[in-house]
């Protein structure tokens, strides 16, 4: 019987505000390797780690996020944290999984987790890609960033798009796919690093570091002097106000994200429902969750043909260690990652 000592992840109290190192703690168990061979139960060696921003909302006490779906549900104080994983399967009662196989799944911030029958898990049957990316291009950032830009919005070719956030997970894949499509694409970032990245390597038509520019209308009247038709908001706050003052009539904003409003309880975005009203702008929030499977399969299909054929950069940001996740995790709100942030557990063979 094999005895596996399992660190992993935890928060001490309810986050409320930015989080600090001081706020997690690396908690160890015992999980005994042999499964009730009725129980249709898998224990996964975790190999990486999707780190989110979404997750915040999670470690709050209170948040109209944790009712939406099960993967936001709220996390509680010394209780387990999961997000999306990679790993391998080390033991098996459950018919579908064998031992070695790789699975997608729910997985805990942690080095090993316990898939009670099997749920929330997937068999990843192809090793054409490395598997770090179905965590990101090929998983939840790269489907957020298909959905909100094609089912959400629905560019037309020739169309004015903002993307902010444009260096994260999800941002830098908006922009790809818009540029792809035939759109002219402005993103913003908050590094020069970053914003030389989506010029460059990314094939934006341009990009600004917002943090440098003292007056945001002036700043998107440059960049869009004839106004913007699509907005992909992944910050909300005073980003969004003076974007909608500078949207065409008929445009479309997807909302994806607050990060501005996650870590800051006192400031929310006042919109100007005038604006919103008589240009007849469509605001629409969103989870991948909802999107179906036929949507699911034509993401797919679109970017691995993008992938394969060198036309989609992939941007990985990759930590090593499960006691790297809580630094891991505070850097998404400082602005420390440069495209989808991952944390390596453990050796993938």
């Amino acid at each position: 019987m094999e005895v596996l000592k399992n660190k992993f992840i935890t928060i001490k109290s309810h986050i409320e505000d930015a989080p600090q190192e001081n706020m997690f703690e690396i908690k160890t168990q015992t999980i005994i390797g042999l499964l009730d061979p009725e129980s249709n139960d898998v224990i996964v060696k975790c190999l990486y780690i999707s780190i989110d921003p979404y997750q915040i909302n999670r470690m709050k006490k209170q948040s109209s996020s944790q009712n939406s779906v099960p993967q936001a549900s709220q996390i509680t104080p010394g209780m387990m944290i999961n997000g999306n994983g990679v790993g391998k399967v080390i033991a098996s009662e459950h018919p579908n999984f064998q031992k070695n196989d790789l699975v997608y799944g729910l997985l805990d911030w942690a080095e090993y987790t316990i898939m009670k029958g099997g749920n929330m898990l997937q068999k990843l049957d192809t090793l054409e890609f490395p598997l770090s990316y179905h965590l990101g291009v090929f998983g939840t950032s790269g489907l957020t960033a298909y959905g909100g830009l094609f089912q959400i919005c629905e560019p037309k070719k020739g169309e004015k798009v903002f993307v902010s956030a444009a260096g994260g997970s999800v941002g830098n894949l908006v922009g790809q796919y818009a540029k792809l499509f035939g759109c002219y694409v402005v993103g913003c970032a908050g590094t020069k690093q970053k914003v030389d990245l989506l010029k460059g390597k990314l094939g934006f038509d341009d990009a600004f570091n917002y943090k440098e520019e003292t007056n945001l209308t002036n700043t998107l009247q440059r960049y869009f002097p004839n106004g913007i038709d699509i907005y992909f908001d992944n910050i909300g706050g005073e980003m969004l106000e003076v974007v909608l003052a500078n949207m065409n009539t008929y445009g479309r904003v997807a909302a994806c994200g607050a990060i501005s409003d996650y870590t800051n309880s006192g400031k929310r975005a006042t919109l100007n429902m005038v604006d919103v009203i008589y240009k007849q702008i469509m605001i629409k929030g969103f989870l991948c969750a909802n999107f179906s499977s036929n949507e699911i399969k034509d993401f797919m299909s679109m970017t691995t043909n993008y992938v394969r054929a060198g036309k989609l950069c992939v941007l990985e940001d990759i930590s090593h260690g499960v006691e790297s996740i809580p630094s891991a995790f505070i850097g998404l709100f400082q602005g420390g990652n440069v495209g989808k942030k991952i944390v390596q557990i453990a050796e993938e063979l």
